[in-house]
């Protein structure tokens, strides 16, 4: 249950970082580059403390706080990421 509840709280983290990403390189030609270089430190954060939570699953230790720190970034994701990307999308298509 642990490893489940990491990798479902990871993901969603995830998937809203990379809307942010997508949404500030709309209209830009080949932003592929650009866009693995604004994600990649925002993810981070989730990748460590995704593994680490699946560290401590595996050995069968207390896993709560990792997981609390990946809920609290899948919380402020969840809030802000969709006001980042619509004004991201605003501004890019002024």
């Amino acid at each position: 249950p642990g490893i489940v509840a990491s990798v479902a709280v990871g993901s969603v983290a995830l998937s809203l970082i990379g809307s942010i990403g997508a949404a500030l390189t709309l209209g830009i030609k080949r932003s592929g580059a650009l866009l693995s270089l604004l994600t990649l430190p925002l993810s981070l954060p989730v990748l460590i403390f995704g593994a680490r939570a699946t560290q401590l699953a595996i050995s069968g230790g207390p896993l709560l706080a990792p997981l609390e720190l990946l809920a609290a970034l899948a919380v402020l994701g969840v809030t802000l990421a969709p006001l980042a990307a619509a004004a991201a999308v605003r501004i890019s298509l002024e």
